[in-house]
């Protein structure tokens, strides 16, 4: 069929490969390229839509299968590496200089985890080679210096003439801004709404981000002054509805998930933390301390994915306390694994949403 092994037969031969999210092309994706051939000898560049694809290694595979059909191939070579899609913008809302995708982790309600689940997605994805800012907008309870340990951290603040920016500060791989490190540790933060904005506003606008792919935002719980300030200022890339299975938490989270839709915010879907406590002693048992499958029926009812099940250990709790998350304290651990999967189920959908 190919008389001749050049790169127009590479790409044609790749044309029926496609991004198994996406479901599209990738020669048409553009995906595909530096093609070159030597002799037997063919290479090129496969260029992911996310450091953190979860199919990496299948891609690769089909590519390499594909190719090696053509007669005289004697060698395939993937250089595989990534760029993330920047999100679209909307003419209301303008985007942050840098920022390709806006990601809020929010919740109906307060204790079911939502910095954790925000702290280690965004480590998670900082693991992966992805740039990674982490924006504490739970202005009244700021936890995630502590949890990324930075809670000693000084915040750089350099005058310009562009007024202050704030420098943030660096650890495990991702950048932080939070109240945290702008009031002393026991001063409680009294604000009206107003200046609740202002601040939220200045830490999107007012920061030395550089060039993230993600900028994950850790809300505050409820659907209030936060929540609308955020939606209302940035395109967002999408809204993660964090939860526990019992049905309380999951009637709030309802109401945060029902809100970002009405603010025309995709929601890329629910996390169930705390899906079942695993006992350190006893590893091989888990116990549903909090009910089971709550999550997974909440999701189906509302059309919304699932994106993962977080089990309750005793080392995720460890590792916020001490600055350390357990994707990079324990990474083999259940917990680590459920956060890393949810990390790159984020970004395939936000690839998604960006690329559709």
């Amino acid at each position: 069929m190919y008389d001749v092994l050049d790169s127009q037969s590479v790409l044609s031969v790749l044309r029926p490969v496609q991004d198994p999210e996406l479901r599209k092309s990738l020669v048409e994706l553009n995906m595909i390229r530096n093609v070159k051939v030597d002799g037997g000898q063919v290479s090129f560049t496969l260029v992911l839509t996310t450091p953190a694809c979860p199919l990496r290694e299948f891609i690769v595979e089909d590519c390499e299968k594909a190719v090696k059909q053509l007669p005289g191939v004697t060698d395939v070579a993937v250089e595989v590496t990534a760029e993330t899609p920047q999100q679209k913008s909307l003419p209301d809302r303008n985007g942050v200089p840098g920022i390709k995708n806006i990601i809020a982790v929010s919740s109906g309600k307060g204790g079911v985890g939502k910095s954790t689940v925000a702290v280690n997605v965004a480590v998670a994805l900082a693991q992966t080679g992805a740039k990674v800012g982490l924006l504490d907008a739970d202005i009244y309870g700021p936890n995630d210096p502590t949890m990324l340990g930075l809670a000693d951290a000084q915040i750089v603040v350099q005058t310009t003439e562009k007024g202050d920016i704030l420098e943030p500060a660096f650890n495990h791989g991702v950048k932080l801004v939070s109240m945290g490190f702008l009031i002393d540790r026991d001063q409680p933060v009294i604000w009206r709404g107003p200046m609740l904005n202002g601040v939220i506003r200045q830490f999107l606008y007012q920061v030395e981000w550089g060039e993230l792919d993600y900028l994950i935002v850790d809300m505050p719980p409820g659907t209030g002054d936060a929540q609308l300030t955020l939606t209302q200022a940035v395109p967002m890339a999408g809204a993660v509805i964090v939860t526990t299975p019992q049905n309380v938490a999951l009637l709030d989270s309802r109401k945060g998930l029902r809100m970002f839709q009405q603010l025309n915010v995709n929601v890329l879907g629910i996390v169930e933390n705390m899906s079942y406590f695993i006992p350190p002693d006893m590893p091989e048992k888990n116990y549903d301390i909090f009910g089971s499958g709550g999550g997974e029926k909440t999701a189906t009812e509302l059309g919304i994915p699932l994106l993962g099940c977080v089990p309750l250990e005793m080392p995720t709790r460890l590792g916020g306390d001490s600055g350390v998350p357990i994707v990079v304290s324990e990474p083999d651990s259940p917990s680590a694994k459920a956060f890393k999967d949810i990390a790159s189920a984020i970004a395939g959908k936000v690839s998604v949403a960006a690329l559709s």
